[in-house]
């Protein structure tokens, strides 16, 4: 079998090449790959190459990793001995997070198991784990988001409160407090603002920082205070740029009190010292961001921690439950991660996509393996469809939905350019 693959071969050597698959053993599966979304962790790896915790030191063009490892797709073939739990056909999503001690994972440590490929082989530790889960939609960028939906998650289950001398953490946000985001227009941002109004917790009053004017007005059309104040809660929004006074400004949109729970979006030894002066009484702050610099540090109020009982806690991946859940989350219509997605690309896009992901503007990059198309804006389809007529079309289905990517658009661009084998 013959996969085309955006691959790893060392620091910032990505490319596209084919890769030929071995036969799968008994406890393995072939399986296609409809879609793959591109995550910030991918672009670390290529930074480090072998130097990354995730990605073998062995790593060269003669051993390449397959990158990618937010996708779904279907089953090809099955191994002998999986035959009683998985049939050619069925749709699966990909749970990512292994938990390994080697630190090994898909996406960066194997070469042949990876998202950003037309085809791969899921090794029998990951089918061991559970990371094959069924995927009962028909909109495969739901399935390729759940995992960093599943982050975000995450993130909000693990965070914490006490209660004096009470040797017990009550875990997730406390019911009718208040929560700060900071950081939090980016991508990933707007799923945790998606989440926070339409999840399971019932925060009575959610700010939202950032300090990218663009970036917020995109989330408030999004995710809007008017719908947000439908539902019993009060949603702010506030750019922070260049305000002096930002702490206590945000103190202020909280009734001068700290908050509940704080959540970080940028590894800014700033924005996490800021957050750990927002908290109040038994506050947790959740360092969301992951940085590069192993020796990253940030000052921390131990006064407060003795006397408040302020604490921290850092997430990274999400559970299976939590990727279940963001897959519910989403079939029910409560959330929609097709909110973070700006931009749409084929395999051919991988490469520079991962390579320059921090300076490539909007949102999450969505890669269909099985067609070829430059990395392309959502907002840019209706100028390029004064001369194409599928951009044309697709301005047209995204309009109708408040220029989002979608379940319509996507059938329609895989209709056009990967017509069925």
């Amino acid at each position: 079998m013959k996969s085309t693959a955006a691959v790893l071969a060392g620091k910032n050597q990505v490319y596209v090449k084919e890769v030929a698959l071995p036969e799968i053993g008994e406890e393995e599966l072939l399986v296609k790959v409809v879609s793959n979304s591109i995550c910030l962790s991918t672009y670390k790896a290529a930074l480090r190459g072998g130097e990354h915790k995730r990605v073998p030191d062995d790593l060269s063009p003669e051993h390449p990793t397959i990158t990618g490892h937010e996708f779904g797709g279907y089953i090809v073939e099955v191994g002998e001995k999986l035959k009683d739990r998985f049939k050619p056909g069925e749709k699966f999503v990909l749970q990512p997070a292994m938990g390994l001690p080697s630190g090994y994972s898909a996406g960066y440590s194997y070469e042949y198991y990876g998202g950003n490929a037309t085809y791969c082989i899921i090794p029998k530790v990951s089918i061991d784990i559970g990371c094959v889960l069924p995927y009962d939609g028909d909109y495969f960028a739901n399935a390729s988001l759940a995992e960093p939906m599943s982050c975000i998650i995450g993130a909000f289950h693990a965070t914490y409160h006490t209660t004096p001398y009470v040797y017990e953490h009550r875990m997730g946000l406390k019911d009718g407090g208040s929560v700060a985001l900071l950081g939090c227009a980016g991508p990933m941002g707007i799923g945790a603002i998606d989440y926070a109004l339409n999840g399971p917790y019932h925060s009575k009053r959610i700010v939202v920082t950032d300090i990218n004017e663009e970036r917020l007005e995109r989330a408030k059309s999004l995710i809007t205070p008017e719908d947000a104040a439908s539902k019993g809660v009060e949603l702010i929004y506030v750019n922070t740029a260049g305000k002096e006074n930002a702490t206590e400004e945000l103190k202020e949109l909280n009734g001068g009190k700290g908050y509940d729970e704080v959540f970080v979006f940028a590894p800014v030894e700033s924005l996490i010292e800021m957050g750990d002066d927002l908290l109040g009484n038994d506050g947790c702050l959740n360092f969301f961001a992951g940085p590069t610099d192993n020796n990253f540090k940030a000052k921390y109020n131990f006064y407060n921690v003795h006397y408040e009982g302020t604490h921290i806690c850092g997430t990274s991946g999400g559970a299976p439950v939590d990727m279940i859940e963001s897959l519910e989350l989403s079939a029910a219509g409560k959330i929609n991660p097709s909110y973070m997605v700006t931009h749409i690309g084929g395999i051919d896009a991988a490469p520079d996509t991962i390579l320059n992901l921090p300076k490539l503007p909007g949102g999450k990059k969505l890669i269909y393996p099985h067609i070829k198309m430059e990395l392309t804006a959502i907002e840019d389809f209706e100028e390029l469809g004064k001369e194409n007529e599928m951009f044309a079309h697709l301005a047209e289905i995204c309009k109708a939905n408040n220029n989002v990517w979608c379940r319509e658009a996507e059938e329609y661009l895989l209709d056009t350019l990967a017509p069925e084998e």
